[in-house]
């Protein structure tokens, strides 16, 4: 059996990150404008497919989270990825509202089942401490496989646009069933059958991990910033293509068509959130809390100003920048709340809280996302998405109250 060989799970954790973004840059690079252009979306429907998934992965995060604390993280992260990849080529097949709706809802019982076990799996696997370094060496490789991803997707895409959607998703129920095959699990305490066979443990762990999170002052503003994030994301990612298609002209690019310009978007900002990646990697002691929380609100407080410069520049040069840096600046600041999330989180209850902390930003976009819709609807995604930006202000007053407490 393959599963006997000494499988590294650091170089493991590296190629999971890695195949599952370049797959799922090849299905996002052109998906939003496959529901702009192909299901013919309107403001309001973007944002509710995405408060569909919302709503499944805040019902889900936490039961699928205790799940893989007290079962397996391994079969956790396994089923996550068949789902994903599922959710994503059914979306793909079919450009109908309620089916998307369907699709993405699937993808979000996936994401449940990733989003705490993935990190949880590695920490448990390597040990804090290398774990940190991982977390953000994995965001660079998947950097890299998404820089790739891209223009497998628009070659895809000018053929086909819905063929490279399909063939996303397909890459993910393949990461799924190599998984299967090569996946350790060595630093995960199983929970004894017995055990297991009464719901009341899943519970427990539950609330093993809800005690934690109560009885830290850290915790607590973690989930505040995740619940105001949240926010922020869900107008922001479901409208900025709407944005560029609708007020911007895009220009010419000799025979090939606009979806081009999609790829350039996404390739073009790829090496600089690298650079960046590596740059935080190298100047930021991950061991810290503070230092960590500090790069975090520099992080942040430009998020605000690049999300801006998005919506108000008046020319397709001033969007590019906006949304370029914008990229950077949420991809870096990922690892680093990864990584400060666990420094306050005790093995046993990791997943969990990690669930916790997802759904707590799943809620933020379900709040947020339906009123950022409903404002595109009737003053248009640059007023919107303008708004969103705007949610992301009281974090600069959450970080500073954060770093003058903390020790």
């Amino acid at each position: 059996m393959l599963l006997k060989l000494n499988i590294n799970a650091y170089w493991l954790y590296l190629f999971m990150q890695g195949m599952e973004k370049f797959a799922w840059t090849v299905a996002v690079t052109v998906i939003m404008v496959y529901q702009v252009t192909e299901a013919g979306l309107n403001p309001l429907q973007l944002v509710l497919i995405g408060t569909a998934m919302e709503l499944t992965v805040f019902l889900l995060e936490i039961p699928t989270g205790v799940v893989a604390d007290v079962y397996s993280r391994r079969l956790s992260i396994i089923i996550g990825y068949g789902l994903l990849g599922f959710g994503i080529m059914l979306e793909g097949i079919f450009p109908i509202f309620a089916i998307i709706v369907i699709a993405e809802m699937i993808d979000g019982v996936g994401y449940t089942f990733l989003s705490g076990a993935t990190s949880a799996w590695i920490v448990d696997e390597i040990g804090q401490e290398r774990a940190s370094d991982a977390f953000l060496r994995a965001s660079q490789v998947s950097q890299v496989m998404s820089f790739i991803g891209i223009f497998v997707s628009i070659a895809i895409a000018s053929i086909n646009i819905q063929l490279a959607i399909i063939t996303g998703g397909a890459l993910i129920i393949l990461l799924a069933v190599i998984l299967v095959f090569i996946m350790p699990e060595n630093g995960f305490q199983r929970v004894p059958k017995a055990e297991r066979e009464n719901w009341s443990d899943l519970f427990s762990t539950f609330r093993e991990g809800a005690k934690l999170v109560r009885a830290s002052r850290i915790l607590m503003v973690i989930l505040l910033i995740a619940l105001i994030y949240g926010a922020f994301t869900e107008g922001f990612d479901r409208l900025w293509t709407a944005h560029v298609l609708t007020n911007f002209t895009l220009p010419p690019l000799g025979q090939f068509d606009e979806i081009v310009w999609f790829g350039i978007i996404s390739a073009v900002f790829t090496p600089i959130t690298l650079l960046a990646t590596e740059i935080v990697r190298r100047r930021t002691d991950l061991n810290s809390s503070r230092a960590v929380a500090r790069v975090l609100s520099y992080v942040y407080a430009g998020m605000i100003l690049s999300v801006l410069l998005f919506t108000l520049g008046e020319n397709f040069g001033l969007i590019l920048l906006g949304l370029w840096i914008t990229g950077m600046l949420r991809t870096v600041s990922y690892p680093l709340m990864e990584a400060w999330v666990n420094q306050h989180t005790e093995s046993k209850v990791r997943a969990t809280v990690l669930s916790i902390w997802g759904q707590t930003d799943a809620l933020g976009q379900i709040a947020g996302g339906p009123m950022v819709g409903g404002i595109g609807l009737l003053a248009g995604v640059r007023v919107a998405i303008t708004i969103s930006a705007l949610m992301l202000t009281p974090l600069i007053a959450v970080f500073n109250y954060t770093l003058k407490t903390e020790n």
